[in-house]
């Protein structure tokens, strides 16, 4: 009876087990992915503000900083533009 007990007892904790592995080890490698990828990209976002304000900075330095406020506005208005040509456009809706 008591081997019974012991086997039952070992059933009990694979199963458990398995059903861990399947389920909670799975989710917590993608939670894992998910927020280092979230670290990153908070990383990458406040190193590229950095930078951009560094650059502006020595551009404003180097030319005037209402000329710094031009070239800068008129890459932005350039890449709109682009960007804007590249877009796809909605079909107009057939009654």
């Amino acid at each position: 009876m008591d081997r019974l007990a012991t086997q039952f007892a070992d059933f009990l904790e694979e199963t458990a087990d398995r059903v861990r592995s399947v389920t909670v080890d799975r989710v917590r490698e993608i939670i894992k992915m998910v927020m280092v990828g979230m670290v990153a990209t908070t990383l990458a976002l406040v190193a590229l503000t950095f930078i951009s304000v560094g650059v502006f900075r020595i551009v404003g330095e180097a030319i005037g900083v209402t000329a710094a406020w031009a070239a800068f506005g008129g890459i932005f208005v350039v890449a709109g533009l682009l960007l804007w040509s590249r877009r796809d456009p909605v079909p107009p809706a057939e009654d």
